[in-house]
């Protein structure tokens, strides 16, 4: 099977995010920049950039920038696994800042992009064979912004003898 590169279409601040989310993640790099030439039909100026080739943690990615018709939705998003809560305050917070904050564990960063931060505590919680003791981590998780993994483990051993 070839290898997936999602494309990210920004207006004009693909270089921008690139390099904002290799500060966040840490292991990254920028890959390669494309940039247009004269007549260009985005209407960007001649040297600006078309393109960012970049990398997270061994994933590619490409940024477009491509002009203002299209714009992120919550249609799409990325799925961060979180390890703990440190990590989960991390990514929230960095992420999330000049963005917005949503329910569940999802946030929009200040580009638009969607993300789901999502605790590895939570899922196992989820899919622990005592379907009641899940469906309070679930109840819990749902009147949570950033996931609280505290909370969730007291919600789910509330029911315990």
């Amino acid at each position: 099977m070839p290898t997936i590169t999602p494309c990210l279409w920004f207006d004009t601040q693909a270089e921008e995010a690139a390099e904002f989310y290799i500060s966040v993640f840490g292991k990254g790099k920028i890959l390669g920049i494309e940039r247009y030439g004269e007549g260009s039909p985005s209407g960007l100026p001649a040297g600006s950039v078309m393109t960012v080739s970049f990398e997270l943690d061994g994933q590619r990615f490409t940024g477009l920038n491509g002009g203002p018709m299209f714009t992120f939705s919550e249609a799409v998003s990325f799925e961060i696994p979180c390890v703990d809560q440190a990590e989960v305050d991390h990514y929230w917070l960095a992420l999330s800042e000049g963005g917005e904050e949503g329910p569940c564990g999802w946030l929009k960063d200040k580009f638009g992009l969607s993300w789901q931060v999502v605790p590895n505590r939570l899922l196992e919680l989820m899919q622990d064979p005592d379907r009641e003791k899940a469906q309070r981590a679930v109840d819990a998780m749902m009147k949570m912004k950033k996931i609280d993994v505290a909370e969730l483990e007291r919600a789910a051993a509330a029911g315990a003898p």
